[in-house]
């Protein structure tokens, strides 16, 4: 018998506004095992009959922090096709990530964000950095790995990466004008 899923915590919680601390590397068992479950949630989201069967809300992401464990770690799995109708899968299970730079330009989600913390609505766009590179050890592939993303991946990772800092989705969506245009921002669809 497989291990229960972990199990998410609202906005309504104060702990998801906290700034989470790094962790070791190598991890440890304890850490080790909470990335895996954390990857495993995400990916298991994406397989219908397991979500019925758990409960699970379909995902792309989750922090640590949406556990209510304040260490900086995450999980990411996309799961899209290409040209040709094959599957792929993006999917990182890292720890201490960091953003180590990013472009002007911006991009946003054309329907905007969501959060498995989040319950109620928050429309508008979400403005974030159109291409960033970043770092951090990846547990999937058991190294320490640097990459530059654009498009959706990047939107999912910087979404991941702010939870670390305590900052929410709807946090960049302008309060005032929650669909105000952005020059030369792109729009993902």
């Amino acid at each position: 018998m497989s291990e229960p899923y972990v199990s998410i915590i609202p906005d309504t919680d104060p702990i998801l506004r906290a700034v989470s601390s790094p962790v070791t590397i190598p991890l440890n068992q304890e850490d080790q095992q909470l990335l895996q479950s954390l990857y495993r949630y995400v990916k298991d989201s994406h397989d219908e009959e397991k979500r019925e069967q758990h409960g699970l809300k379909p995902a792309v992401g989750l922090a640590a922090i949406q556990t209510g464990v304040k260490k900086r770690m995450l999980a990411v799995c996309v799961e899209e096709e290409d040209e040709e109708g094959n599957q792929e899968v993006f999917a990182l299970a890292l720890a201490n990530p960091k953003l180590l730079s990013h472009s002007e330009q911006k991009s946003y989600l054309k329907s905007g964000e969501g959060c498995l913390s989040v319950l109620d609505e928050h429309p508008g766009y979400a403005l974030r950095h159109a291409r960033i590179r970043i770092s951090g050890y990846d547990l999937l592939t058991n190294k320490q790995v640097n990459l530059r993303l654009s498009g959706y991946h990047a939107i999912v990772l910087q979404h991941e990466l702010d939870h670390l800092d305590g900052i929410l989705f709807y946090d960049r969506i302008d309060k005032e004008d929650p669909y105000r245009q952005v020059a030369d921002a792109i729009e993902i669809q």
